[in-house]
C-alpha cells in the first residue's frame, strides 16, 4: 500500500541542490525535506514503470538513457526520473503527493511507498548533520552575496599520523600486514567527488560521474579524503604516513553527490547508487547521510546491490550517540560507527543499528591541493576504513561478493568490550 508524505511543496523541479538550500534556509525551521518526492515501487514492474508515471500525466526520464546511467540531475522538463537498478524514481511534480492519494486504491498499482524526499550532508565532525545543513546553506548565500561565509575549518597536519610505516587507523586494521592490494576490485565513492590533480594518484584510473551538476573536481575535501583512505597510495612520498587502504583498486569510481558544499539529496545519493551498481562497484562507499528515519529507498538499494553480488557501507553519522542515521540505518546497508585510537567509541559516534566500527577519529589522509594532507574526524573517516578493507577481502576470492563478503567482514572484526551498539560486532580487520 502506497504511503504518501503530508508535505506540500512549491515547485523544485528545475532546482539544483544549492537552489534548494537556498529556499530551505529562506522557509525557515530545521525541516530537511526537500519538497521532491521519492517513489519505491516494485521491481517486477520495472519494464512498467515509465508507463506507470506517465498514466500519471508525468513527464518521465530514464537513468538508461544516459551512458552508464551516469544520469544528469537536470532532465530538463522531466516530472520523473527513474533509477532502474533499484525501482526508485525521483519525483519533482509538485502536486504528486495529491495525485498518489489515489494510487493505494489500486490494486494493481506497483507502487510500494512515497517518501519525502531529504537533504543529505557531508558526514563528518566538523559538519554535523543539522550544523551541515546550516553551513551549506550559509556557503551558498555566501558564494551569491547574500551573507558572510561560514567558519572555516582548521587545517590539520601530520601531527598524530605516524612519521613512518602507517596510520594510526590502517594499524588497528591490520592493513600494513596484509598481503592484498584490492587489485582488480571497483570501489565506488559517493562523496564530494575527488581532486583529480592529486600527485599522490598520479597514474591511478578514475572513472566519474557527477548528480549534483558541478565537475567531479572537488572543491570542498571531503570526498578527496574519504577516497584517500579507501584507496590512497602505499608508499606517499617522503616521510609521509601510508594511509590508504586499498592501493590497487581499479578503477576508482568517483561518484559527487555532494555539492562543493558539502549538501545533497536523497536523489543525487540514489542516483550515484544505482550509477554505481549499474557498474557493478563491488564496493559502494556512502560517507553521508541526516538525521531522519529508515527510508525505503535506501533499503532497496541496499538490496539491490546485494542482489547483483555488491556491498554498500555508510557512515552511522556524527550526532553524539543519536539514533543512527539514513541511509546508513536501513537494514541492507552496512552502518559503520567510529573509534578512536585507544579503540574506544568516538563521543560523537551515533548508536543503534550498527554492523561494526573503523577508526574515524583524528584521521589523516590525502586533502585537495595545495594543503594535500589534513586530518580529521567522523563516522565518515571510518566508512572508507571498511570499504577498503571489504576492497582487500573480496580480491581473496571471488565467491566474497554482496552478502557473502558483508558476512566476512562481520565474522573478521576483532571485538571489543562496548555494547553492539555502540561499535557493532567489532572492528574491521584486512586479510593477512
Amino acid at each position: 500500500m502506497a504511503k504518501t508524505p503530508t508535505a506540500s511543496p512549491g515547485n523544485p523541479s528545475s532546482s539544483s541542490v544549492d537552489d534548494m538550500l537556498l529556499a530551505a534556509m529562506e522557509r525557515g525551521g530545521d525541516s530537511l525535506e526537500t519538497g521532491r518526492y521519492i517513489v519505491t515501487y516494485s521491481q517486477e514492474a520495472d519494464s512498467e514503470s515509465r508507463s506507470l508515471f506517465e498514466s500519471l500525466d508525468l513527464r518521465t526520464a530514464d537513468a538508461r538513457d544516459f551512458r552508464d546511467q551516469a544520469v544528469a540531475m537536470d532532465v530538463g522538463d522531466a516530472d520523473a526520473l527513474i533509477l532502474p537498478e533499484l525501482g526508485v524514481a525521483i519525483v519533482s511534480a509538485p502536486d504528486f503527493g495529491i495525485r498518489s492519494l489515489g494510487l493505494a486504491e489500486d490494486t494493481r498499482n506497483p507502487v510500494e511507498i512515497v517518501e519525502p524526499e531529504y537533504f543529505m550532508f557531508a558526514d563528518s565532525i566538523t559538519a554535523e548533520y543539522m550544523r551541515g545543513f546550516r553551513r551549506a546553506a550559509e556557503a551558498i548565500a555566501a558564494d551569491a552575496g547574500f551573507g558572510p561565509p561560514p567558519e572555516e575549518e582548521e587545517a590539520g597536519d601530520e601531527a598524530g599520523a605516524e612519521a613512518l610505516g602507517a596510520t594510526w587507523g590502517l594499524a588497528a586494521c591490520k592493513v600494513p600486514q596484509s598481503s592484498r592490494s584490492g587489485a582488480g576490485i571497483r570501489v565506488a565513492v559517493l562523496d564530494t567527488g575527488m581532486d583529480l590533480t592529486h600527485p599522490d594518484f598520479a597514474g591511478r584510473q578514475f572513472v566519474t560521474a557527477s548528480f549534483v551538476g558541478q565537475p567531479v573536481q572537488d572543491l570542498h575535501g571531503h570526498g578527496t579524503h574519504c577516497i584517500g583512505t579507501a584507496c590512497g597510495p602505499l608508499a606517499p612520498p617522503g616521510t609521509t604516513p601510508r594511509y590508504g587502504v586499498g592501493h590497487k583498486v581499479a578503477p576508482i569510481f568517483v561518484g559527487k553527490v555532494l555539492t562543493n558544499s558539502g549538501g545533497g539529496t536523497t536523489g543525487t545519493v540514489l542516483a550515484g547508487m544505482n550509477w554505481a551498481i549499474a557498474n557493478n562497484c563491488t564496493v559502494i562507499s556512502c560517507s553521508l547521510g541526516a538525521p531522519i528515519p529508515i527510508q525505503a529507498a535506501y533499503t532497496a538499494a541496499g538490496q539491490a546491490a546485494l542482489n547483483r553480488g555488491l556491498l554498500i557501507a555508510a557512515a552511522a553519522g556524527n550526532d553524539y550517540c543519536r539514533p543512527t542515521g539514513a541511509p546508513a540505518n536501513s537494514p541492507t546497508i552496512m552502518s559503520v560507527a567510529s573509534v578512536d585510537r585507544n579503540l574506544a567509541p568516538s563521543s560523537f559516534s551515533n548508536c543503534g543499528k550498527l554492523q561494526l566500527t573503523a577508526p574515524g577519529r583524528d584521521v589523516f589522509s590525502s586533502w585537495p591541493m595545495p594543503l594535500r594532507y589534513k586530518i580529521i574526524s567522523g563516522t565518515s573517516m571510518a566508512t572508507p576504513h571498511v570499504a577498503g578493507c571489504a576492497a582487500l577481502w573480496a580480491q581473496t576470492s571471488a565467491s566474497l561478493r554482496g552478502q557473502a563478503l558483508w558476512n566476512k567482514l562481520m565474522a573478521t572484526v576483532k571485538p571489543l568490550p562496548w555494547p553492539a551498539t555502540k561499535v557493532g560486532k567489532g572492528l574491521v580487520q584486512a586479510p593477512s
